[in-house]
């Protein structure tokens, strides 16, 4: 292809984008809007699930929208998704060019969401982020060569989303659309922690990540969304949230991917604030224990189930350590029922049981230090001073 023809090519793909801005479709059930940033070694992936969902299509009732940075493009585009038969080549349409925009802006996002709803309006969202992800903090050791720090690097610009960012897309998404987002998930490993669903818990109803890694293939879009669409009439927000982290799972466990060690969750949102509250009276009382008992704690919390980070460990498997190292509180039982509340979907392949929720649990004085600072401004820390007790625990 020479130069002038492929300015050409641009140009319209340009003029086709502006040209969706002035004819907005009909209102549809669902947005299922997908931010893929493949600018990074995850890029093949990317095409793949995009292929999936092409396998299903958008369809009377809903929009599948994707906006699409891929380390092998230099322009960042807008499709959407149509079904076809070709499960190699991407052939749905692009509507909009955006030239070389930062996948690592969460301004990006929110404007994804801006143009999804004046051109494809729609009565439910459903909002992916798709990369690299690093739970609430970055990755402190990585041997890849990967950046990952909280979620969406694009290794072009060297630009990432903080956690607190992330929430201020939803936040900013859900002025857009008039109402909560309906679900939050995201398609990055890690993002199965309160801290990071605590941010958002004003803009979002239903949040979905996983505890652990995962696979780069992630998650099954052509399975999960053939059954989505087959029941869409009758399925809430909700079943669609527990429907994705069943199926999840269940591609791991026998199914299009084989067999591996996956976790997914699914929480509502409507229970957070209770469950915060439950962290702050287990805080409350090991903060009071004495120092023998104390040490016991940070004992219990070294042989916690932790997730890639020394400092990610499931929150009820503390519990059940502390139990073991025998330290107890009348407060064990509030969170457990908390939880069991807030989650509404926990699936896994793991030979070891995990609850379905990580929180930040350092046990050394370096993990602790390098982020208690910034730790103290996220929500779930103010809402439940968890921070107050991991001083006392680490300090001792």
């Amino acid at each position: 292809m020479n130069h002038h023809l492929s300015r050409v090519l641009v140009c319209l793909l340009l003029l086709i984008g502006t040209s969706y801005s002035h004819a907005a479709e009909e209102m549809k059930e669902w947005n299922f809007l997908v931010y893929i940033n493949g600018v990074n070694n995850l890029d093949s992936f990317g095409a793949q699930n995009i292929n999936q969902m092409e396998e299903v299509g958008s369809s009377d009732k809903m929009n599948i929208l994707v906006q699409w940075g891929s380390a092998k493009n230099p322009n960042v585009t807008r499709l959407l998704v149509k079904k076809d038969s070709d499960k190699k080549n991407v052939t749905s349409p692009v509507v909009q060019n955006l030239g070389g925009a930062d996948m690592g802006d969460w301004k990006e996002l929110v404007r994804f969401v801006e143009w999804s709803n004046q051109n494809y309006p729609a009565k439910h969202y459903f909002i992916v982020v798709w990369d690299h992800g690093s739970g609430w903090h970055i990755a402190k050791a990585n041997n890849t060569g990967t950046h990952i720090q909280d979620i969406s690097w694009d290794d072009r610009t060297g630009n990432y989303m903080t956690t607190e960012q992330l929430a201020q897309a939803m936040s900013e998404s859900a002025k857009i659309i008039g109402h909560k987002v309906d679900i939050y998930a995201s398609d990055a490993c890690l993002m199965g922690m309160v801290e990071v669903a605590s941010e958002m818990q004003t803009a979002v109803q239903y949040y979905v990540g996983s505890q652990d890694v995962e696979p780069g293939a992630g998650w099954p879009y052509n399975t999960f969304l053939s059954k989505w669409s087959s029941q869409i009439d009758s399925l809430s927000a909700k079943q669609v949230a527990t429907l994705l982290s069943k199926d999840y799972a269940a591609a791991y466990n026998g199914g299009i991917y084989g067999k591996r060690p996956v976790t997914m969750s699914a929480y509502d949102m409507s229970y957070i604030s209770a469950y915060e509250q439950a962290f702050k009276k287990v805080g409350q009382e090991l903060s009071n224990l004495n120092a023998a008992d104390i040490a016991k704690a940070n004992r219990a919390a070294s042989a916690t189930k932790y997730f890639t980070n020394w400092d990610y460990r499931d929150s009820l498997d503390f519990l059940t350590q502390l139990e073991k190292n025998g330290v107890t509180a009348g407060s064990f039982a509030d969170l457990r029922a908390a939880q069991n509340n807030f989650v509404m979907s926990n699936d896994q392949t793991q030979d070891q049981k995990t609850w379905g929720v990580s929180v930040w649990l350092p046990t050394s004085s370096s993990d602790y230090d390098t982020y208690a600072q910034r730790y103290e401004g996220l929500k779930f820390h103010q809402n439940s001073g968890w921070g107050s007790f991991l001083k006392r625990l680490i300090k001792k």
